[in-house]
C-alpha cells in the first residue's frame, strides 16, 4: 500500500475530518440552492452581489465535503482554511459597511466563522504529516557567573520556571529525561532526551531519541561576558515543526510565533537567574502563565480578584 493510500484510509476513518466534510455538504447545500435567503439569514442581505458570493462559497464547501467525504487528504483541511479567511474577510467588509439590520447576526455568523477556522486550523495542522525543520538562535547576558548560569540552566527539572512551553522535566538518569511540552492549538507533545555534550561552566547540549513527537535537539553555551560583567548565554534549538511550512504560519497567526517563544523564554531565564524568580506585571499578571491570556489587552488596573492571585 503507498503512503497516499495509506493516508487517506487513516483521514476517512477520523471522526473530525468525517465531521469537517459533513459540515461543509450541510453548509454547502443551502447556499447553492438559496443563496438569497441564507444571505438574509446570515444579516448581510440579499442583493445580487451578496447572492453570487454566497453561491461561490456554497460551491466551495460542496467541493471541501466531496474531497473529505470521497478521498479525505490534507489539502481538502487546508482548502477550508482558506476558505475560511476569505469568509472572515467578507463578513468583515460586511460589518464594515453594514446598514444596521440583522447586525447581530452578522456579528453571530462572525463569531461561529472565527471558532470554526481554529477547528480547521487544528485539523488541518494534527493531519499533516509533513514537517519543516526549524533552526532558532537566542542570546541574553546575565549578572552572574558562567558557573551559576551553568548551575542553574543543567538543573533541568526548573527549565519549565522558564520556558513557557516547557510544562515538565523528569530526570531519569545521570544524562537522560522525559520532557512534556504545550503545542500549538492546546496539543501535548512528549519526549526522552538525552544530554549529548556536557562542559561544566561552558556547554550543555542535548537531543531527542528515537520516538518523539517532535524530533528536537538543541545547546546552551556560557560564555563569560566583556570586561567580566557576567556571562553571555547563546541558545540553539533545532526540531521538526509539525504541519510543513503552511503549519508554522498558522502557528504564528495564532500567536505561537517560535522564535519570539525563545526570547521571551530566555528574558525570564534572566530574570530568574538575577532576582530569582520570573517578574509578574499588571500587564501579565499570571508570569510564565501569560500564554493563556492571548489575546492581550492595553494596560488596566488589575481586577480585585488578579489583584489576589498575584500577591498570593
Amino acid at each position: 500500500m503507498t503512503t497516499d493510500t495509506h493516508s487517506t484510509s487513516r483521514l476517512r476513518r477520523d471522526p473530525l475530518v468525517r465531521g469537517l466534510g459533513w459540515a461543509s455538504a450541510l453548509l454547502g447545500v443551502p447556499q447553492v440552492v438559496a443563496p438569497a435567503s441564507f444571505a438574509r439569514a446570515l444579516g448581510v442581505g440579499d442583493a445580487p452581489r451578496h447572492r453570487s458570493a454566497t453561491t461561490a462559497v456554497g460551491v466551495r464547501e460542496l467541493a471541501a465535503a466531496t474531497g473529505l467525504l470521497g478521498r479525505p487528504h490534507p489539502v481538502w483541511l487546508w482548502g477550508r482554511v482558506g476558505g475560511d479567511l476569505m469568509d472572515l474577510t467578507l463578513l468583515a467588509r460586511a460589518l464594515r459597511n453594514h446598514d444596521g439590520r440583522g447586525l447581530g447576526r452578522t456579528v453571530a455568523a462572525t463569531a461561529a466563522v472565527t471558532a470554526i477556522t481554529a477547528t480547521d486550523v487544528y485539523a488541518a495542522v494534527t493531519r499533516t504529516r509533513r514537517s519543516t525543520p526549524m533552526e532558532l538562535t537566542a542570546a541574553t547576558t546575565v549578572t552572574r557567573s558562567p558557573d551559576e548560569a551553568y548551575t542553574l540552566w543543567k538543573d533541568l527539572e526548573r527549565l519549565p520556571d522558564f520556558m513557557a512551553h516547557l510544562d515538565e522535566v523528569h530526570v531519569t538518569g545521570p544524562r537522560t529525561s522525559h520532557w512534556q511540552a504545550s503545542a500549538p492549538f492546546g496539543r501535548t507533545v512528549e519526549w526522552h532526551a538525552e544530554i549529548t555534550q556536557d562542559v561544566p561552566d561552558r556547554l550543555i547540549a542535548w537531543r531527542s531519541v528515537d520516538g518523539a513527537d517532535v524530533g528536537n535537539s538543541g545547546e546552551a553555551r556560557f560564555v563569560p561576558a566583556p570586561g567580566g560583567q557576567g556571562t553571555e548565554i547563546r541558545v540553539s534549538l533545532r526540531y521538526e515543526l509539525p504541519g510543513g511550512a503552511v503549519g508554522k504560519a498558522a502557528a504564528r497567526y495564532f500567536g505561537e510565533e517560535p522564535h519570539q517563544q525563545l526570547d521571551d523564554d530566555l528574558r525570564r531565564f534572566k530574570q530568574i537567574a538575577e532576582t530569582g524568580e520570573v517578574v509578574r506585571s499588571e500587564g501579565a499578571p499570571g508570569g510564565k502563565r501569560a500564554r493563556g491570556e492571548f489575546p492581550q489587552h492595553p494596560a488596566r488596573p488589575l481586577t480585585e480578584d488578579e489583584l489576589k492571585e498575584a500577591l498570593s
